[in-house]
């Protein structure tokens, strides 16, 4: 890889950091923007789900855009203006709806990161490869995740979070003329000119029916209790203040980082990708199921379990490259991106189908209601790794 090439892929991992960020960061700024905005519990909600279906749903396009444009224009553009823009938006917000509004563009935003770099890495080095490199690049950008804890929580503190979004806007900018300038496309192959017809091409291989039902659960475990239920849980079964959920919720988030890195060679080392995923989905199922049969027991049994779950539940990359080993290459954009929303549009929906299930109990809050939540997971769980059994393995040593 030449330097210039190296420094756009690294532009692109630093974007993916953005993302991740984006996705987990109004917990922190709730209390400023209530204070100052007006914005409740319910608005804040609302706008974290408008990235995630806004992200989820612009997968279709960023597909195409992927196989047509390539990369370099496709996350430049996205991530440069309606990323930029949507920032922007955010640290001049005077009410509630512009902060949903400016969550919404910055899904667009954010929506052809990870899928550009993993385009490129499927389409520049052998099919073998792609598990790990996407593990890693995922791992990567999982350090976003950590920025929008204390990170920013000190910054906000500090500088004022207006101040803090400004210079994010402006950063935004820097790295979408980054990418412009020193990504490389990869070389040019002959494209599907069938659009997001495309699409339907894919989801008639049928090899990728049962990966596709694993997909949409196989994330939404890990970022649902990193992101939503870990801190009201933690709150409100054990009395723990915003010190010890954040040294939780730490250890969660380095222990997905780890997990990441670890799954990466895993492939190759075992000639299987099925059976990788299945094994760390099982282990993830058991954890919450723990969590589930006991919910009270104790601050560190808790924090052990869901390093269990950051550990395990983080197999994104490995199934990314077990779909693509079906997916014929000028379709290799839309391949990505239909996995990729399966977990985005999974994840989003696990959230409204927990937040109904602790909703049906009289005390939303109660101990008995997290543990319907969990078993929420542990139910979903089960039935999309019986439906994955079925799927066929790409053993990776045999690409």
């Amino acid at each position: 890889m030449k330097l210039a090439s190296v420094i756009g892929f690294l532009g692109l991992g630093i974007a993916y950091i953005y993302s991740q960020f984006f996705r987990a960061f109004l917990s922190v700024l709730t209390p400023e923007l209530n204070d100052q905005l007006g914005a409740t519990q319910s608005n804040l909600s609302t706008a974290a789900s408008v990235w995630f279906v806004v992200f989820g749903l612009m997968q279709f396009p960023v597909g195409v855009m992927l196989d047509k444009l390539g990369p370099r224009r496709t996350v430049s553009y996205l991530f440069g203006f309606a990323g930029t823009g949507g920032v922007l938006l955010f640290a001049l917000a005077t009410k509630p709806w512009m902060i949903i509004v400016a969550m919404a563009l910055i899904g667009v935003g954010c929506s052809p990161v990870l899928m550009g770099s993993l385009f490129i890495v499927a389409r520049t080095f052998a099919p073998k490869q792609l598990a790990v490199l996407a593990s890693w690049i995922i791992a990567f950008g999982n350090l976003g995740n950590l920025a929008s804890a204390s990170p920013l929580a000190q910054a906000t503190e500090t500088f004022g979070w207006r101040t803090v979004m400004f210079v994010i806007a402006i950063s935004t900018a820097i790295i979408a003329l980054l990418i412009y300038f020193m990504v490389k496309d990869p070389e040019k192959q002959e494209t599907d000119n069938t659009g997001l017809a495309g699409f339907i091409t894919l989801l008639k291989i049928k090899a990728l029916w049962p990966i596709l039902v694993m997909g949409l659960v196989l994330y939404a475990p890990v970022a649902n209790l990193r992101g939503l239920w870990a801190g009201p849980y933690l709150t409100n079964v054990f009395g723990a203040d915003s010190i010890v959920i954040g040294k939780v919720t730490l250890a969660m988030g380095i222990a997905m980082i780890i997990g990441s890195i670890a799954y990466g060679p895993l492939d190759k080392q075992l000639n299987t990708r099925k059976w990788i995923i299945f094994t760390g989905n099982l282990v993830t199922l058991l954890a919450i199921a723990l969590l589930a049969s006991f919910p009270a027991s104790s601050v560190l049994a808790v924090t052990v379990l869901l390093i269990v779950v950051g550990l395990f539940g983080t197999s994104y990359g490995v199934i990314v490259a077990h779909a693509r080993a079906f997916v014929p290459t000028n379709l290799t954009g839309r391949g990505v991106t239909l996995i990729n929303f399966t977990n985005i549009f999974g994840a989003g929906t696990m959230q409204y189908l927990t937040g109904a299930v602790a909703n049906q109990h009289t005390d939303p809050t109660s101990i008995q209601a997290y543990q319907s939540v969990f078993l929420t997971y542990v139910v979903v769980s089960g039935i999309a790794l019986t439906v994955y059994l079925f799927s066929t393995d790409a053993k990776p040593n045999a690409a």
